[in-house]
């Protein structure tokens, strides 16, 4: 039996990719498992896909002082001792990472057990961890073709990013009556991220009573981030975390204000939903976001909002603007070269396990 381990965590953009890939090996009978971090957000998404999941130490690189800086090596070395032992038992024909630190001790250890890895980056510039593990892997894939320019030597290709089959598949009017919406006025959809964004939250709160005279609302907030006193306003529905609930969601939206994680923008751009992104900043991030919403935006497929210029007259002066241009929007998303990248994936996974290269 064909066997492939999948690892990658830290936020849901490094794991919900994944599952389009597992969707379509399990109907081709891989066995798959997956090696995360212990306390990851990919732990609960991958155990409720029914996945064995097994975690590792692991550590993380931050860009501020911080006295972890001075554990995490050794929390790496312990993971690459943990992934090592793992790998040996589950002996896969290949690995298939997603990026987040965790990543890293386990490519480390199948280049010490000679499993050839494929990796995949979705921002425009690769990750730190992407990078440190780039010596490591047989074949990195790319979402957009500019980032080929950042990997050295042929091990880059571009796949485009792998979309979940449900996504596709949504219906509108179960996400209208999930909601207890109508059809007479549009919907707003926003999500700040699987962690949530409270820059964000607070600019929809303090500005929702004229937002509700346009728009009936779906608010993505973050886990821990729900207000309950908002609960039971009519046109108003917030959720901390969605999972099976979001296809329907996200196909009754007709606007979406998001950040401009490039796992969320080309599920937007695959759906043709027109997206007001607010990218991360500089300042908390390390601006892959500002990138990749700055490359939609020259595409015409969004609008852009910096965080350092988010006010309630700004948000709705940028929703009133997207508004005005959701039709053409729709158009120049629909002509998009880019596709669902899984066939493409998928075609290399099976390569590369006929010939590891």
């Amino acid at each position: 039996m064909n066997k492939i381990v999948f690892t990658g965590g830290g936020t849901a953009g490094h794991v919900t990719p994944n599952l389009a890939i597992m969707q379509q090996l399990g109907e081709r009978g891989w066995e798959m498992s997956y090696i995360g971090s212990r306390d990851g957000i990919e732990r609960e998404i991958i155990e409720h896909e029914g996945i064995p999941y097994h975690p590792i130490a692991s550590g993380k690189l931050r860009r501020y002082f911080d006295l972890k800086n001075l554990k995490d090596p050794f929390r790496v070395l312990q993971g690459i001792g943990q992934a090592h032992g793992l790998l040996r038992r589950i002996r896969p024909h290949i690995v298939f990472s997603k990026g987040g630190f965790v990543s890293v001790p386990v490519i480390i250890a199948s280049r010490m057990l000679g499993i050839p890895v494929i990796s995949h980056e979705s921002d425009l510039t690769p990750g730190l961890a992407n990078r440190i593990s780039m010596p490591f892997v047989s074949r990195i894939c790319v979402t957009f073709p500019e980032t080929l320019s950042h990997i050295r030597g042929e091990k880059g290709t571009c796949t485009g990013l792998p979309i979940r089959e449900q996504m596709l598949h949504g219906k509108a009017s179960r996400g209208i009556a999930l909601c207890d919406f109508h059809t007479q006025k549009p919907v707003l959809f926003i999500m700040g991220g699987s962690l949530g964004a409270q820059r964000i939250n607070q600019a929809i709160r303090s500005s929702l009573e004229q937002l509700l005279q346009r728009y009936q609302i779906i608010h993505i907030c973050g886990k821990g981030h729900a207000d309950a006193a908002l609960n039971g306003i009519r046109g108003y529905r917030q959720f901390e975390y969605v999972k099976d609930e979001l296809p329907e969601l996200l196909a009754c939206a007709d606007l979406v204000v998001s950040r401009a994680g490039s796992t969320s923008i080309f599920e937007f751009l695959t759906l043709q939903k027109p997206m007001l992104l607010i990218p991360l900043s500089r300042q908390a991030s390390r601006g892959d976001q500002i990138l990749n919403a700055d490359s939609f935006a020259r595409q015409g497929f969004a609008r852009v909002l910096q965080e350092e210029e988010l006010t309630p007259e700004s948000l709705a002066d940028g929703l009133a603007a997207l508004q005005e241009d959701s039709e053409a929007m729709k158009r120049r998303m629909a002509a998009s070269p880019y596709g669902n990248g899984t066939d493409s994936i998928v075609k290399l996974i099976d390569r590369f396990k006929l010939t590891g290269s």
